[in-house]
């Protein structure tokens, strides 16, 4: 019964259904299901919802439904995530759609998912060249930068980046941790594109960050 209510919570999401949504998630809390598993379901309805843009199935208007009905999901869904995502989250995250790509839907549920842990982020929007990113980071000191992109041409996008950003690392204040997200990355893609860390999921994007938050400020034994 619960894989059925996920099902119907990734189709209502994709149909931009809100009461169904809605609805569906507070039946799958109520009946003990994990709230990452639940907003994972969510995660995969969006990505339809992507899928109907490109098509023109649906416009601007049903992408900022989705995003509402997403950001409801997260808020019934909060109080299990904390529980089930513990860690000292506080950090700060730069966030930018690759150059050459102007698909946003990952990178905003990635900037509401973490922004739900305490994380501070900035978001540079899409289309966001190499130079404007070392430019953000120089400016704004992050711990992280997260890159996003759908198409496997921002791929060279996201290698530029990464380069770029580790050949001015004597003149930052702290070289942050790199980590590129989409729907088309996997591992072979992330050691072309020279990243520290990868992913498909926001929600397995806030558990690597929590831990490399949590690792630089872990003490080092015997320290004073």
């Amino acid at each position: 019964m619960t894989e059925g209510v996920l099902a119907g919570i990734t189709t209502a999401v994709a149909a931009l259904d809100e009461r169904q949504s809605i609805a569906l998630v507070k039946q799958a809390l109520e009946g003990g299901e994990s709230s990452v598993r639940i907003v994972r379901a969510a995660q995969d309805g969006m990505q339809t919802v992507g899928l109907r843009y490109e098509q023109q199935d649906i416009f601007l208007a049903g992408l900022i439904m989705a995003g509402e009905i997403f950001r409801a999901i997260m808020d019934l869904a909060q109080p299990g995530l904390e529980n089930e995502l513990v860690g000292d989250a506080s950090g700060h995250v730069l966030l930018g759609t690759v150059a050459g790509d102007i698909h946003d839907i990952g990178k905003n549920m990635a900037a509401l998912t973490f922004r739900m842990f305490g994380f501070t982020v900035d978001d540079l929007g899409t289309n966001v060249s190499p130079e404007r990113f070392l430019e953000a980071v120089k400016a704004a000191s992050p711990d992280i930068v997260g890159m996003s992109g759908l198409l496997s041409a921002a791929f060279t996008s996201m290698r530029d980046t990464v380069a770029l950003i580790k050949s001015h690392a004597d003149e930052l204040t702290r070289v942050p941790v790199t980590i590129v997200g989409g729907g088309t990355i996997d591992e072979m893609a992330a050691r072309y594109i020279g990243a520290d860390h990868w992913t498909t999921d926001a929600m397995e994007g806030v558990r690597i960050c929590q831990g490399f938050m949590e690792g630089i400020r872990r003490p080092v034994a015997g320290a004073r």
